[in-house]
C-alpha cells in the first residue's frame, strides 16, 4: 500500500505541486508572520518578502521534481517569474480587500490569497512554464 502511494505521488504533478505548495506556504507565511511579529514589518512589505523567499525554493523544486523539467533554470525563469508576478498581484489584491474592505485580521488576510495564487501558478506552470516540447523526428 505504501509503495503504491509513493508510486502515485511520483506520477502526479498535481499532488507533487500540492506538496511543494504546502512547503512553500509554510516557508512564505512563516517568513511573513516572523517579519510582522518580530520586526513589526507592515503587511505589504512582509508579504513581498515572504513570497520572494518562496519563489526560489518553488522554482527549483517545481522544475526538477514536480514537472521534471530538463530545461535550464535560467531558460525557464523568465516565464516562471511572469507567472509568479501575475499570481502574486492577484494574491495581493485578495489580501488588501480582506484587510481594507472586509476588515479581516491581517494575519488571516495574508492567507486569503493563497488559493488563487496556487491555482494560477499550477495551471500556468503545467501548461506554459514547464511544458515539454513535442519531440519530432
Amino acid at each position: 500500500m505504501l509503495k503504491r502511494s509513493i508510486q502515485y505521488i511520483g506520477k502526479s504533478s498535481l499532488l507533487k505541486f500540492a506538496i511543494t505548495g504546502v512547503l512553500n506556504t509554510v516557508v512564505g507565511l512563516g517568513t511573513i508572520y516572523a517579519l510582522k511579529w518580530f520586526w513589526h514589518v507592515a503587511d505589504t512589505p512582509a508579504n513581498v518578502i515572504g513570497y520572494i523567499v518562496g519563489i526560489i525554493f518553488s522554482l527549483v523544486v517545481n522544475s526538477r521534481w514536480t514537472f521534471q523539467s530538463r530545461s535550464s533554470l535560467l531558460a525557464i525563469a523568465p516565464r516562471y517569474f511572469a507567472v509568479i508576478l501575475v499570481a502574486y498581484l492577484i494574491n495581493l489584491v485578495c489580501v488588501k480587500i480582506s484587510i481594507d474592505m472586509l476588515k479581516i485580521n491581517s494575519y488571516l488576510a495574508q492567507a486569503s490569497g493563497v488559493v488563487p495564487y496556487s491555482v494560477i501558478t499550477y495551471m500556468a506552470s503545467r501548461w506554459w512554464v514547464f511544458r515539454q516540447p513535442i519531440m519530432t523526428e
